[in-house]
């Protein structure tokens, strides 16, 4: 038997009790905003972006300064054993995170978009048990479920306060506290070494890239006399979808419309599939495995298109219309990562226009070591970034296990 079960058994054998978080604290949303005022006073902020990263607050960890009144300094005090807790947000995944006050934090308020939630005193509870609670399964779900919005979702301060939690005895919370420390403590430590191993292999390949793309050395003196250097216009047309106005979209519907701000992520606007059928039998459309390029904002971004029905804006997204038998997609895919676009940088937008894609050089080796290049460059791109591959599958899988005894610590039988 380990030592919580024997407490278990010692202290609550019947089960553990269940009470609102209201009656345990006040919640408090009083917070400022990040205007600067003449004539008020300079103090650090604790804000949004200082929960969501930390479960431990300290002064240090304070990087924002504003103004605020003397009352509100006064309101906005942040002391010890205080629970930050961020209550609202676009998804719905990122309500409910939390963080402790590790000691009292003078001249300093918080952000109006958190919220504080203050023990009463002589609680026989810790305040860094309540903490890992908001990551336990039961109080996720009640967070979902109580939340409310449309385009923000959030819980007020009284939606707060009507959440349960199991308030086993004080003993129990402080080895279960303890327990999940150290599991943070080392998933923290592994994810620090294995992120810094991804970084030095995200390096290393995009050495190995730029070496064996630019033939300097890797490719050999045999291929750089095979070397084609052409300018994309030799090799393929510029292509683009046909206009789509802002009426003819919709925030829900058939086929997705990917704009520039969407490229590459979650689609927010929809065409109808008539309009969408129309345009691909019409217009210029890529095919399966075309080469996506974004042409604005941030240039350069590139997608492989993967058939399935979707429809993208205009100019601001572009692709050649390439022979395979010329140069294969998978090699532009992976060559225009080393590409130096050139922009048009007159107006706020940086931009890409045909003129200038047109007059690109692209190096273009035989078919044959085109695809040799693919190959290695597809297994490092995989190594580096698959999450089922390597570095990133291991903390996939710390993070599942801290998860399933974090889950299992924290679930209690309810007293009869």
């Amino acid at each position: 038997m380990n030592k919580i079960e024997k407490l278990m058994t010692e202290l609550c054998p019947q089960g553990v009790e269940f009470k609102k978080l209201g009656e345990l604290g006040d919640f408090e949303n009083i917070g400022v905003d990040k205007k600067i005022v003449a004539g008020q006073k300079s103090v650090m902020l604790l804000n949004f972006m200082d929960i969501m990263k930390n479960k431990h607050i300290t002064k240090d960890i304070l990087s924002m300064e504003v103004t605020a009144s003397d009352s509100k300094i006064e309101k906005c005090d942040i002391k010890k054993h205080d629970i930050f807790i961020t209550p609202s947000s676009e998804t719905r995944d990122e309500i409910g995170f939390t963080a402790v006050i590790d000691e009292d934090i003078p001249n300093a308020v918080y952000s109006y978009h958190i919220m504080r939630y203050r023990l009463y005193e002589k609680n026989n509870v810790t305040p860094y048990f309540i903490s890992y609670l908001f990551e336990s399964e039961d109080l996720r779900t009640q967070i979902f479920k109580a939340s409310k919005g449309l385009t923000r979702f959030g819980l007020s301060a009284k939606d707060f306060a009507k959440l349960q939690i199991p308030l086993p005895p004080l003993a129990i919370q402080q080895e279960i506290v303890k327990i999940l420390d150290k599991f943070t403590a080392l998933e923290a430590e592994l994810e620090a070494v294995l992120e810094a191993e991804m970084e030095a292999r995200k390096k290393q390949y995009e050495y190995y890239r730029c070496k064996l793309l630019s033939f300097n050395e890797l490719g050999g003196e045999r291929e750089r006399e095979r070397l084609k250097v052409l300018i994309i216009n030799e090799i393929g047309d510029v292509c683009m979808c046909k206009r789509v106005f802002k009426e003819q979209t919709a925030t829900m519907g058939e086929i997705p419309f990917y704009k520039i701000g969407t490229f590459g992520k979650e689609p927010d606007a929809y065409i109808s599939k008539e309009l969408y059928e129309e345009y691909k039998r019409k217009f210029s459309f890529p095919k399966k495995g075309d080469i996506l390029i974004s042409a604005s904002g941030t240039i350069g971004r590139t997608v492989i298109y993967d058939g399935r029905p979707a429809y993208f804006q205009d100019s601001n997204i572009v692709w050649i219309d390439n022979d395979e038998e010329q140069v294969l997609n998978k090699y532009l895919f992976h060559y225009y990562k080393i590409v130096q676009w050139q922009t048009d940088g007159g107006g706020t937008i940086a931009r890409l226009y045909n003129d200038n894609l047109k007059k690109t050089r692209i190096l273009v080796p035989p078919l044959v070591e085109q695809a040799r290049i693919v190959s290695m460059l597809d297994r490092f791109d995989a190594l580096v970034n698959d999450i089922s591959i390597g570095l990133p599958a291991e903390i996939k899988m710390r993070r599942q296990q801290y998860e399933y005894y974090r889950d299992k610590l924290l679930t209690f039988e309810k007293v009869a």
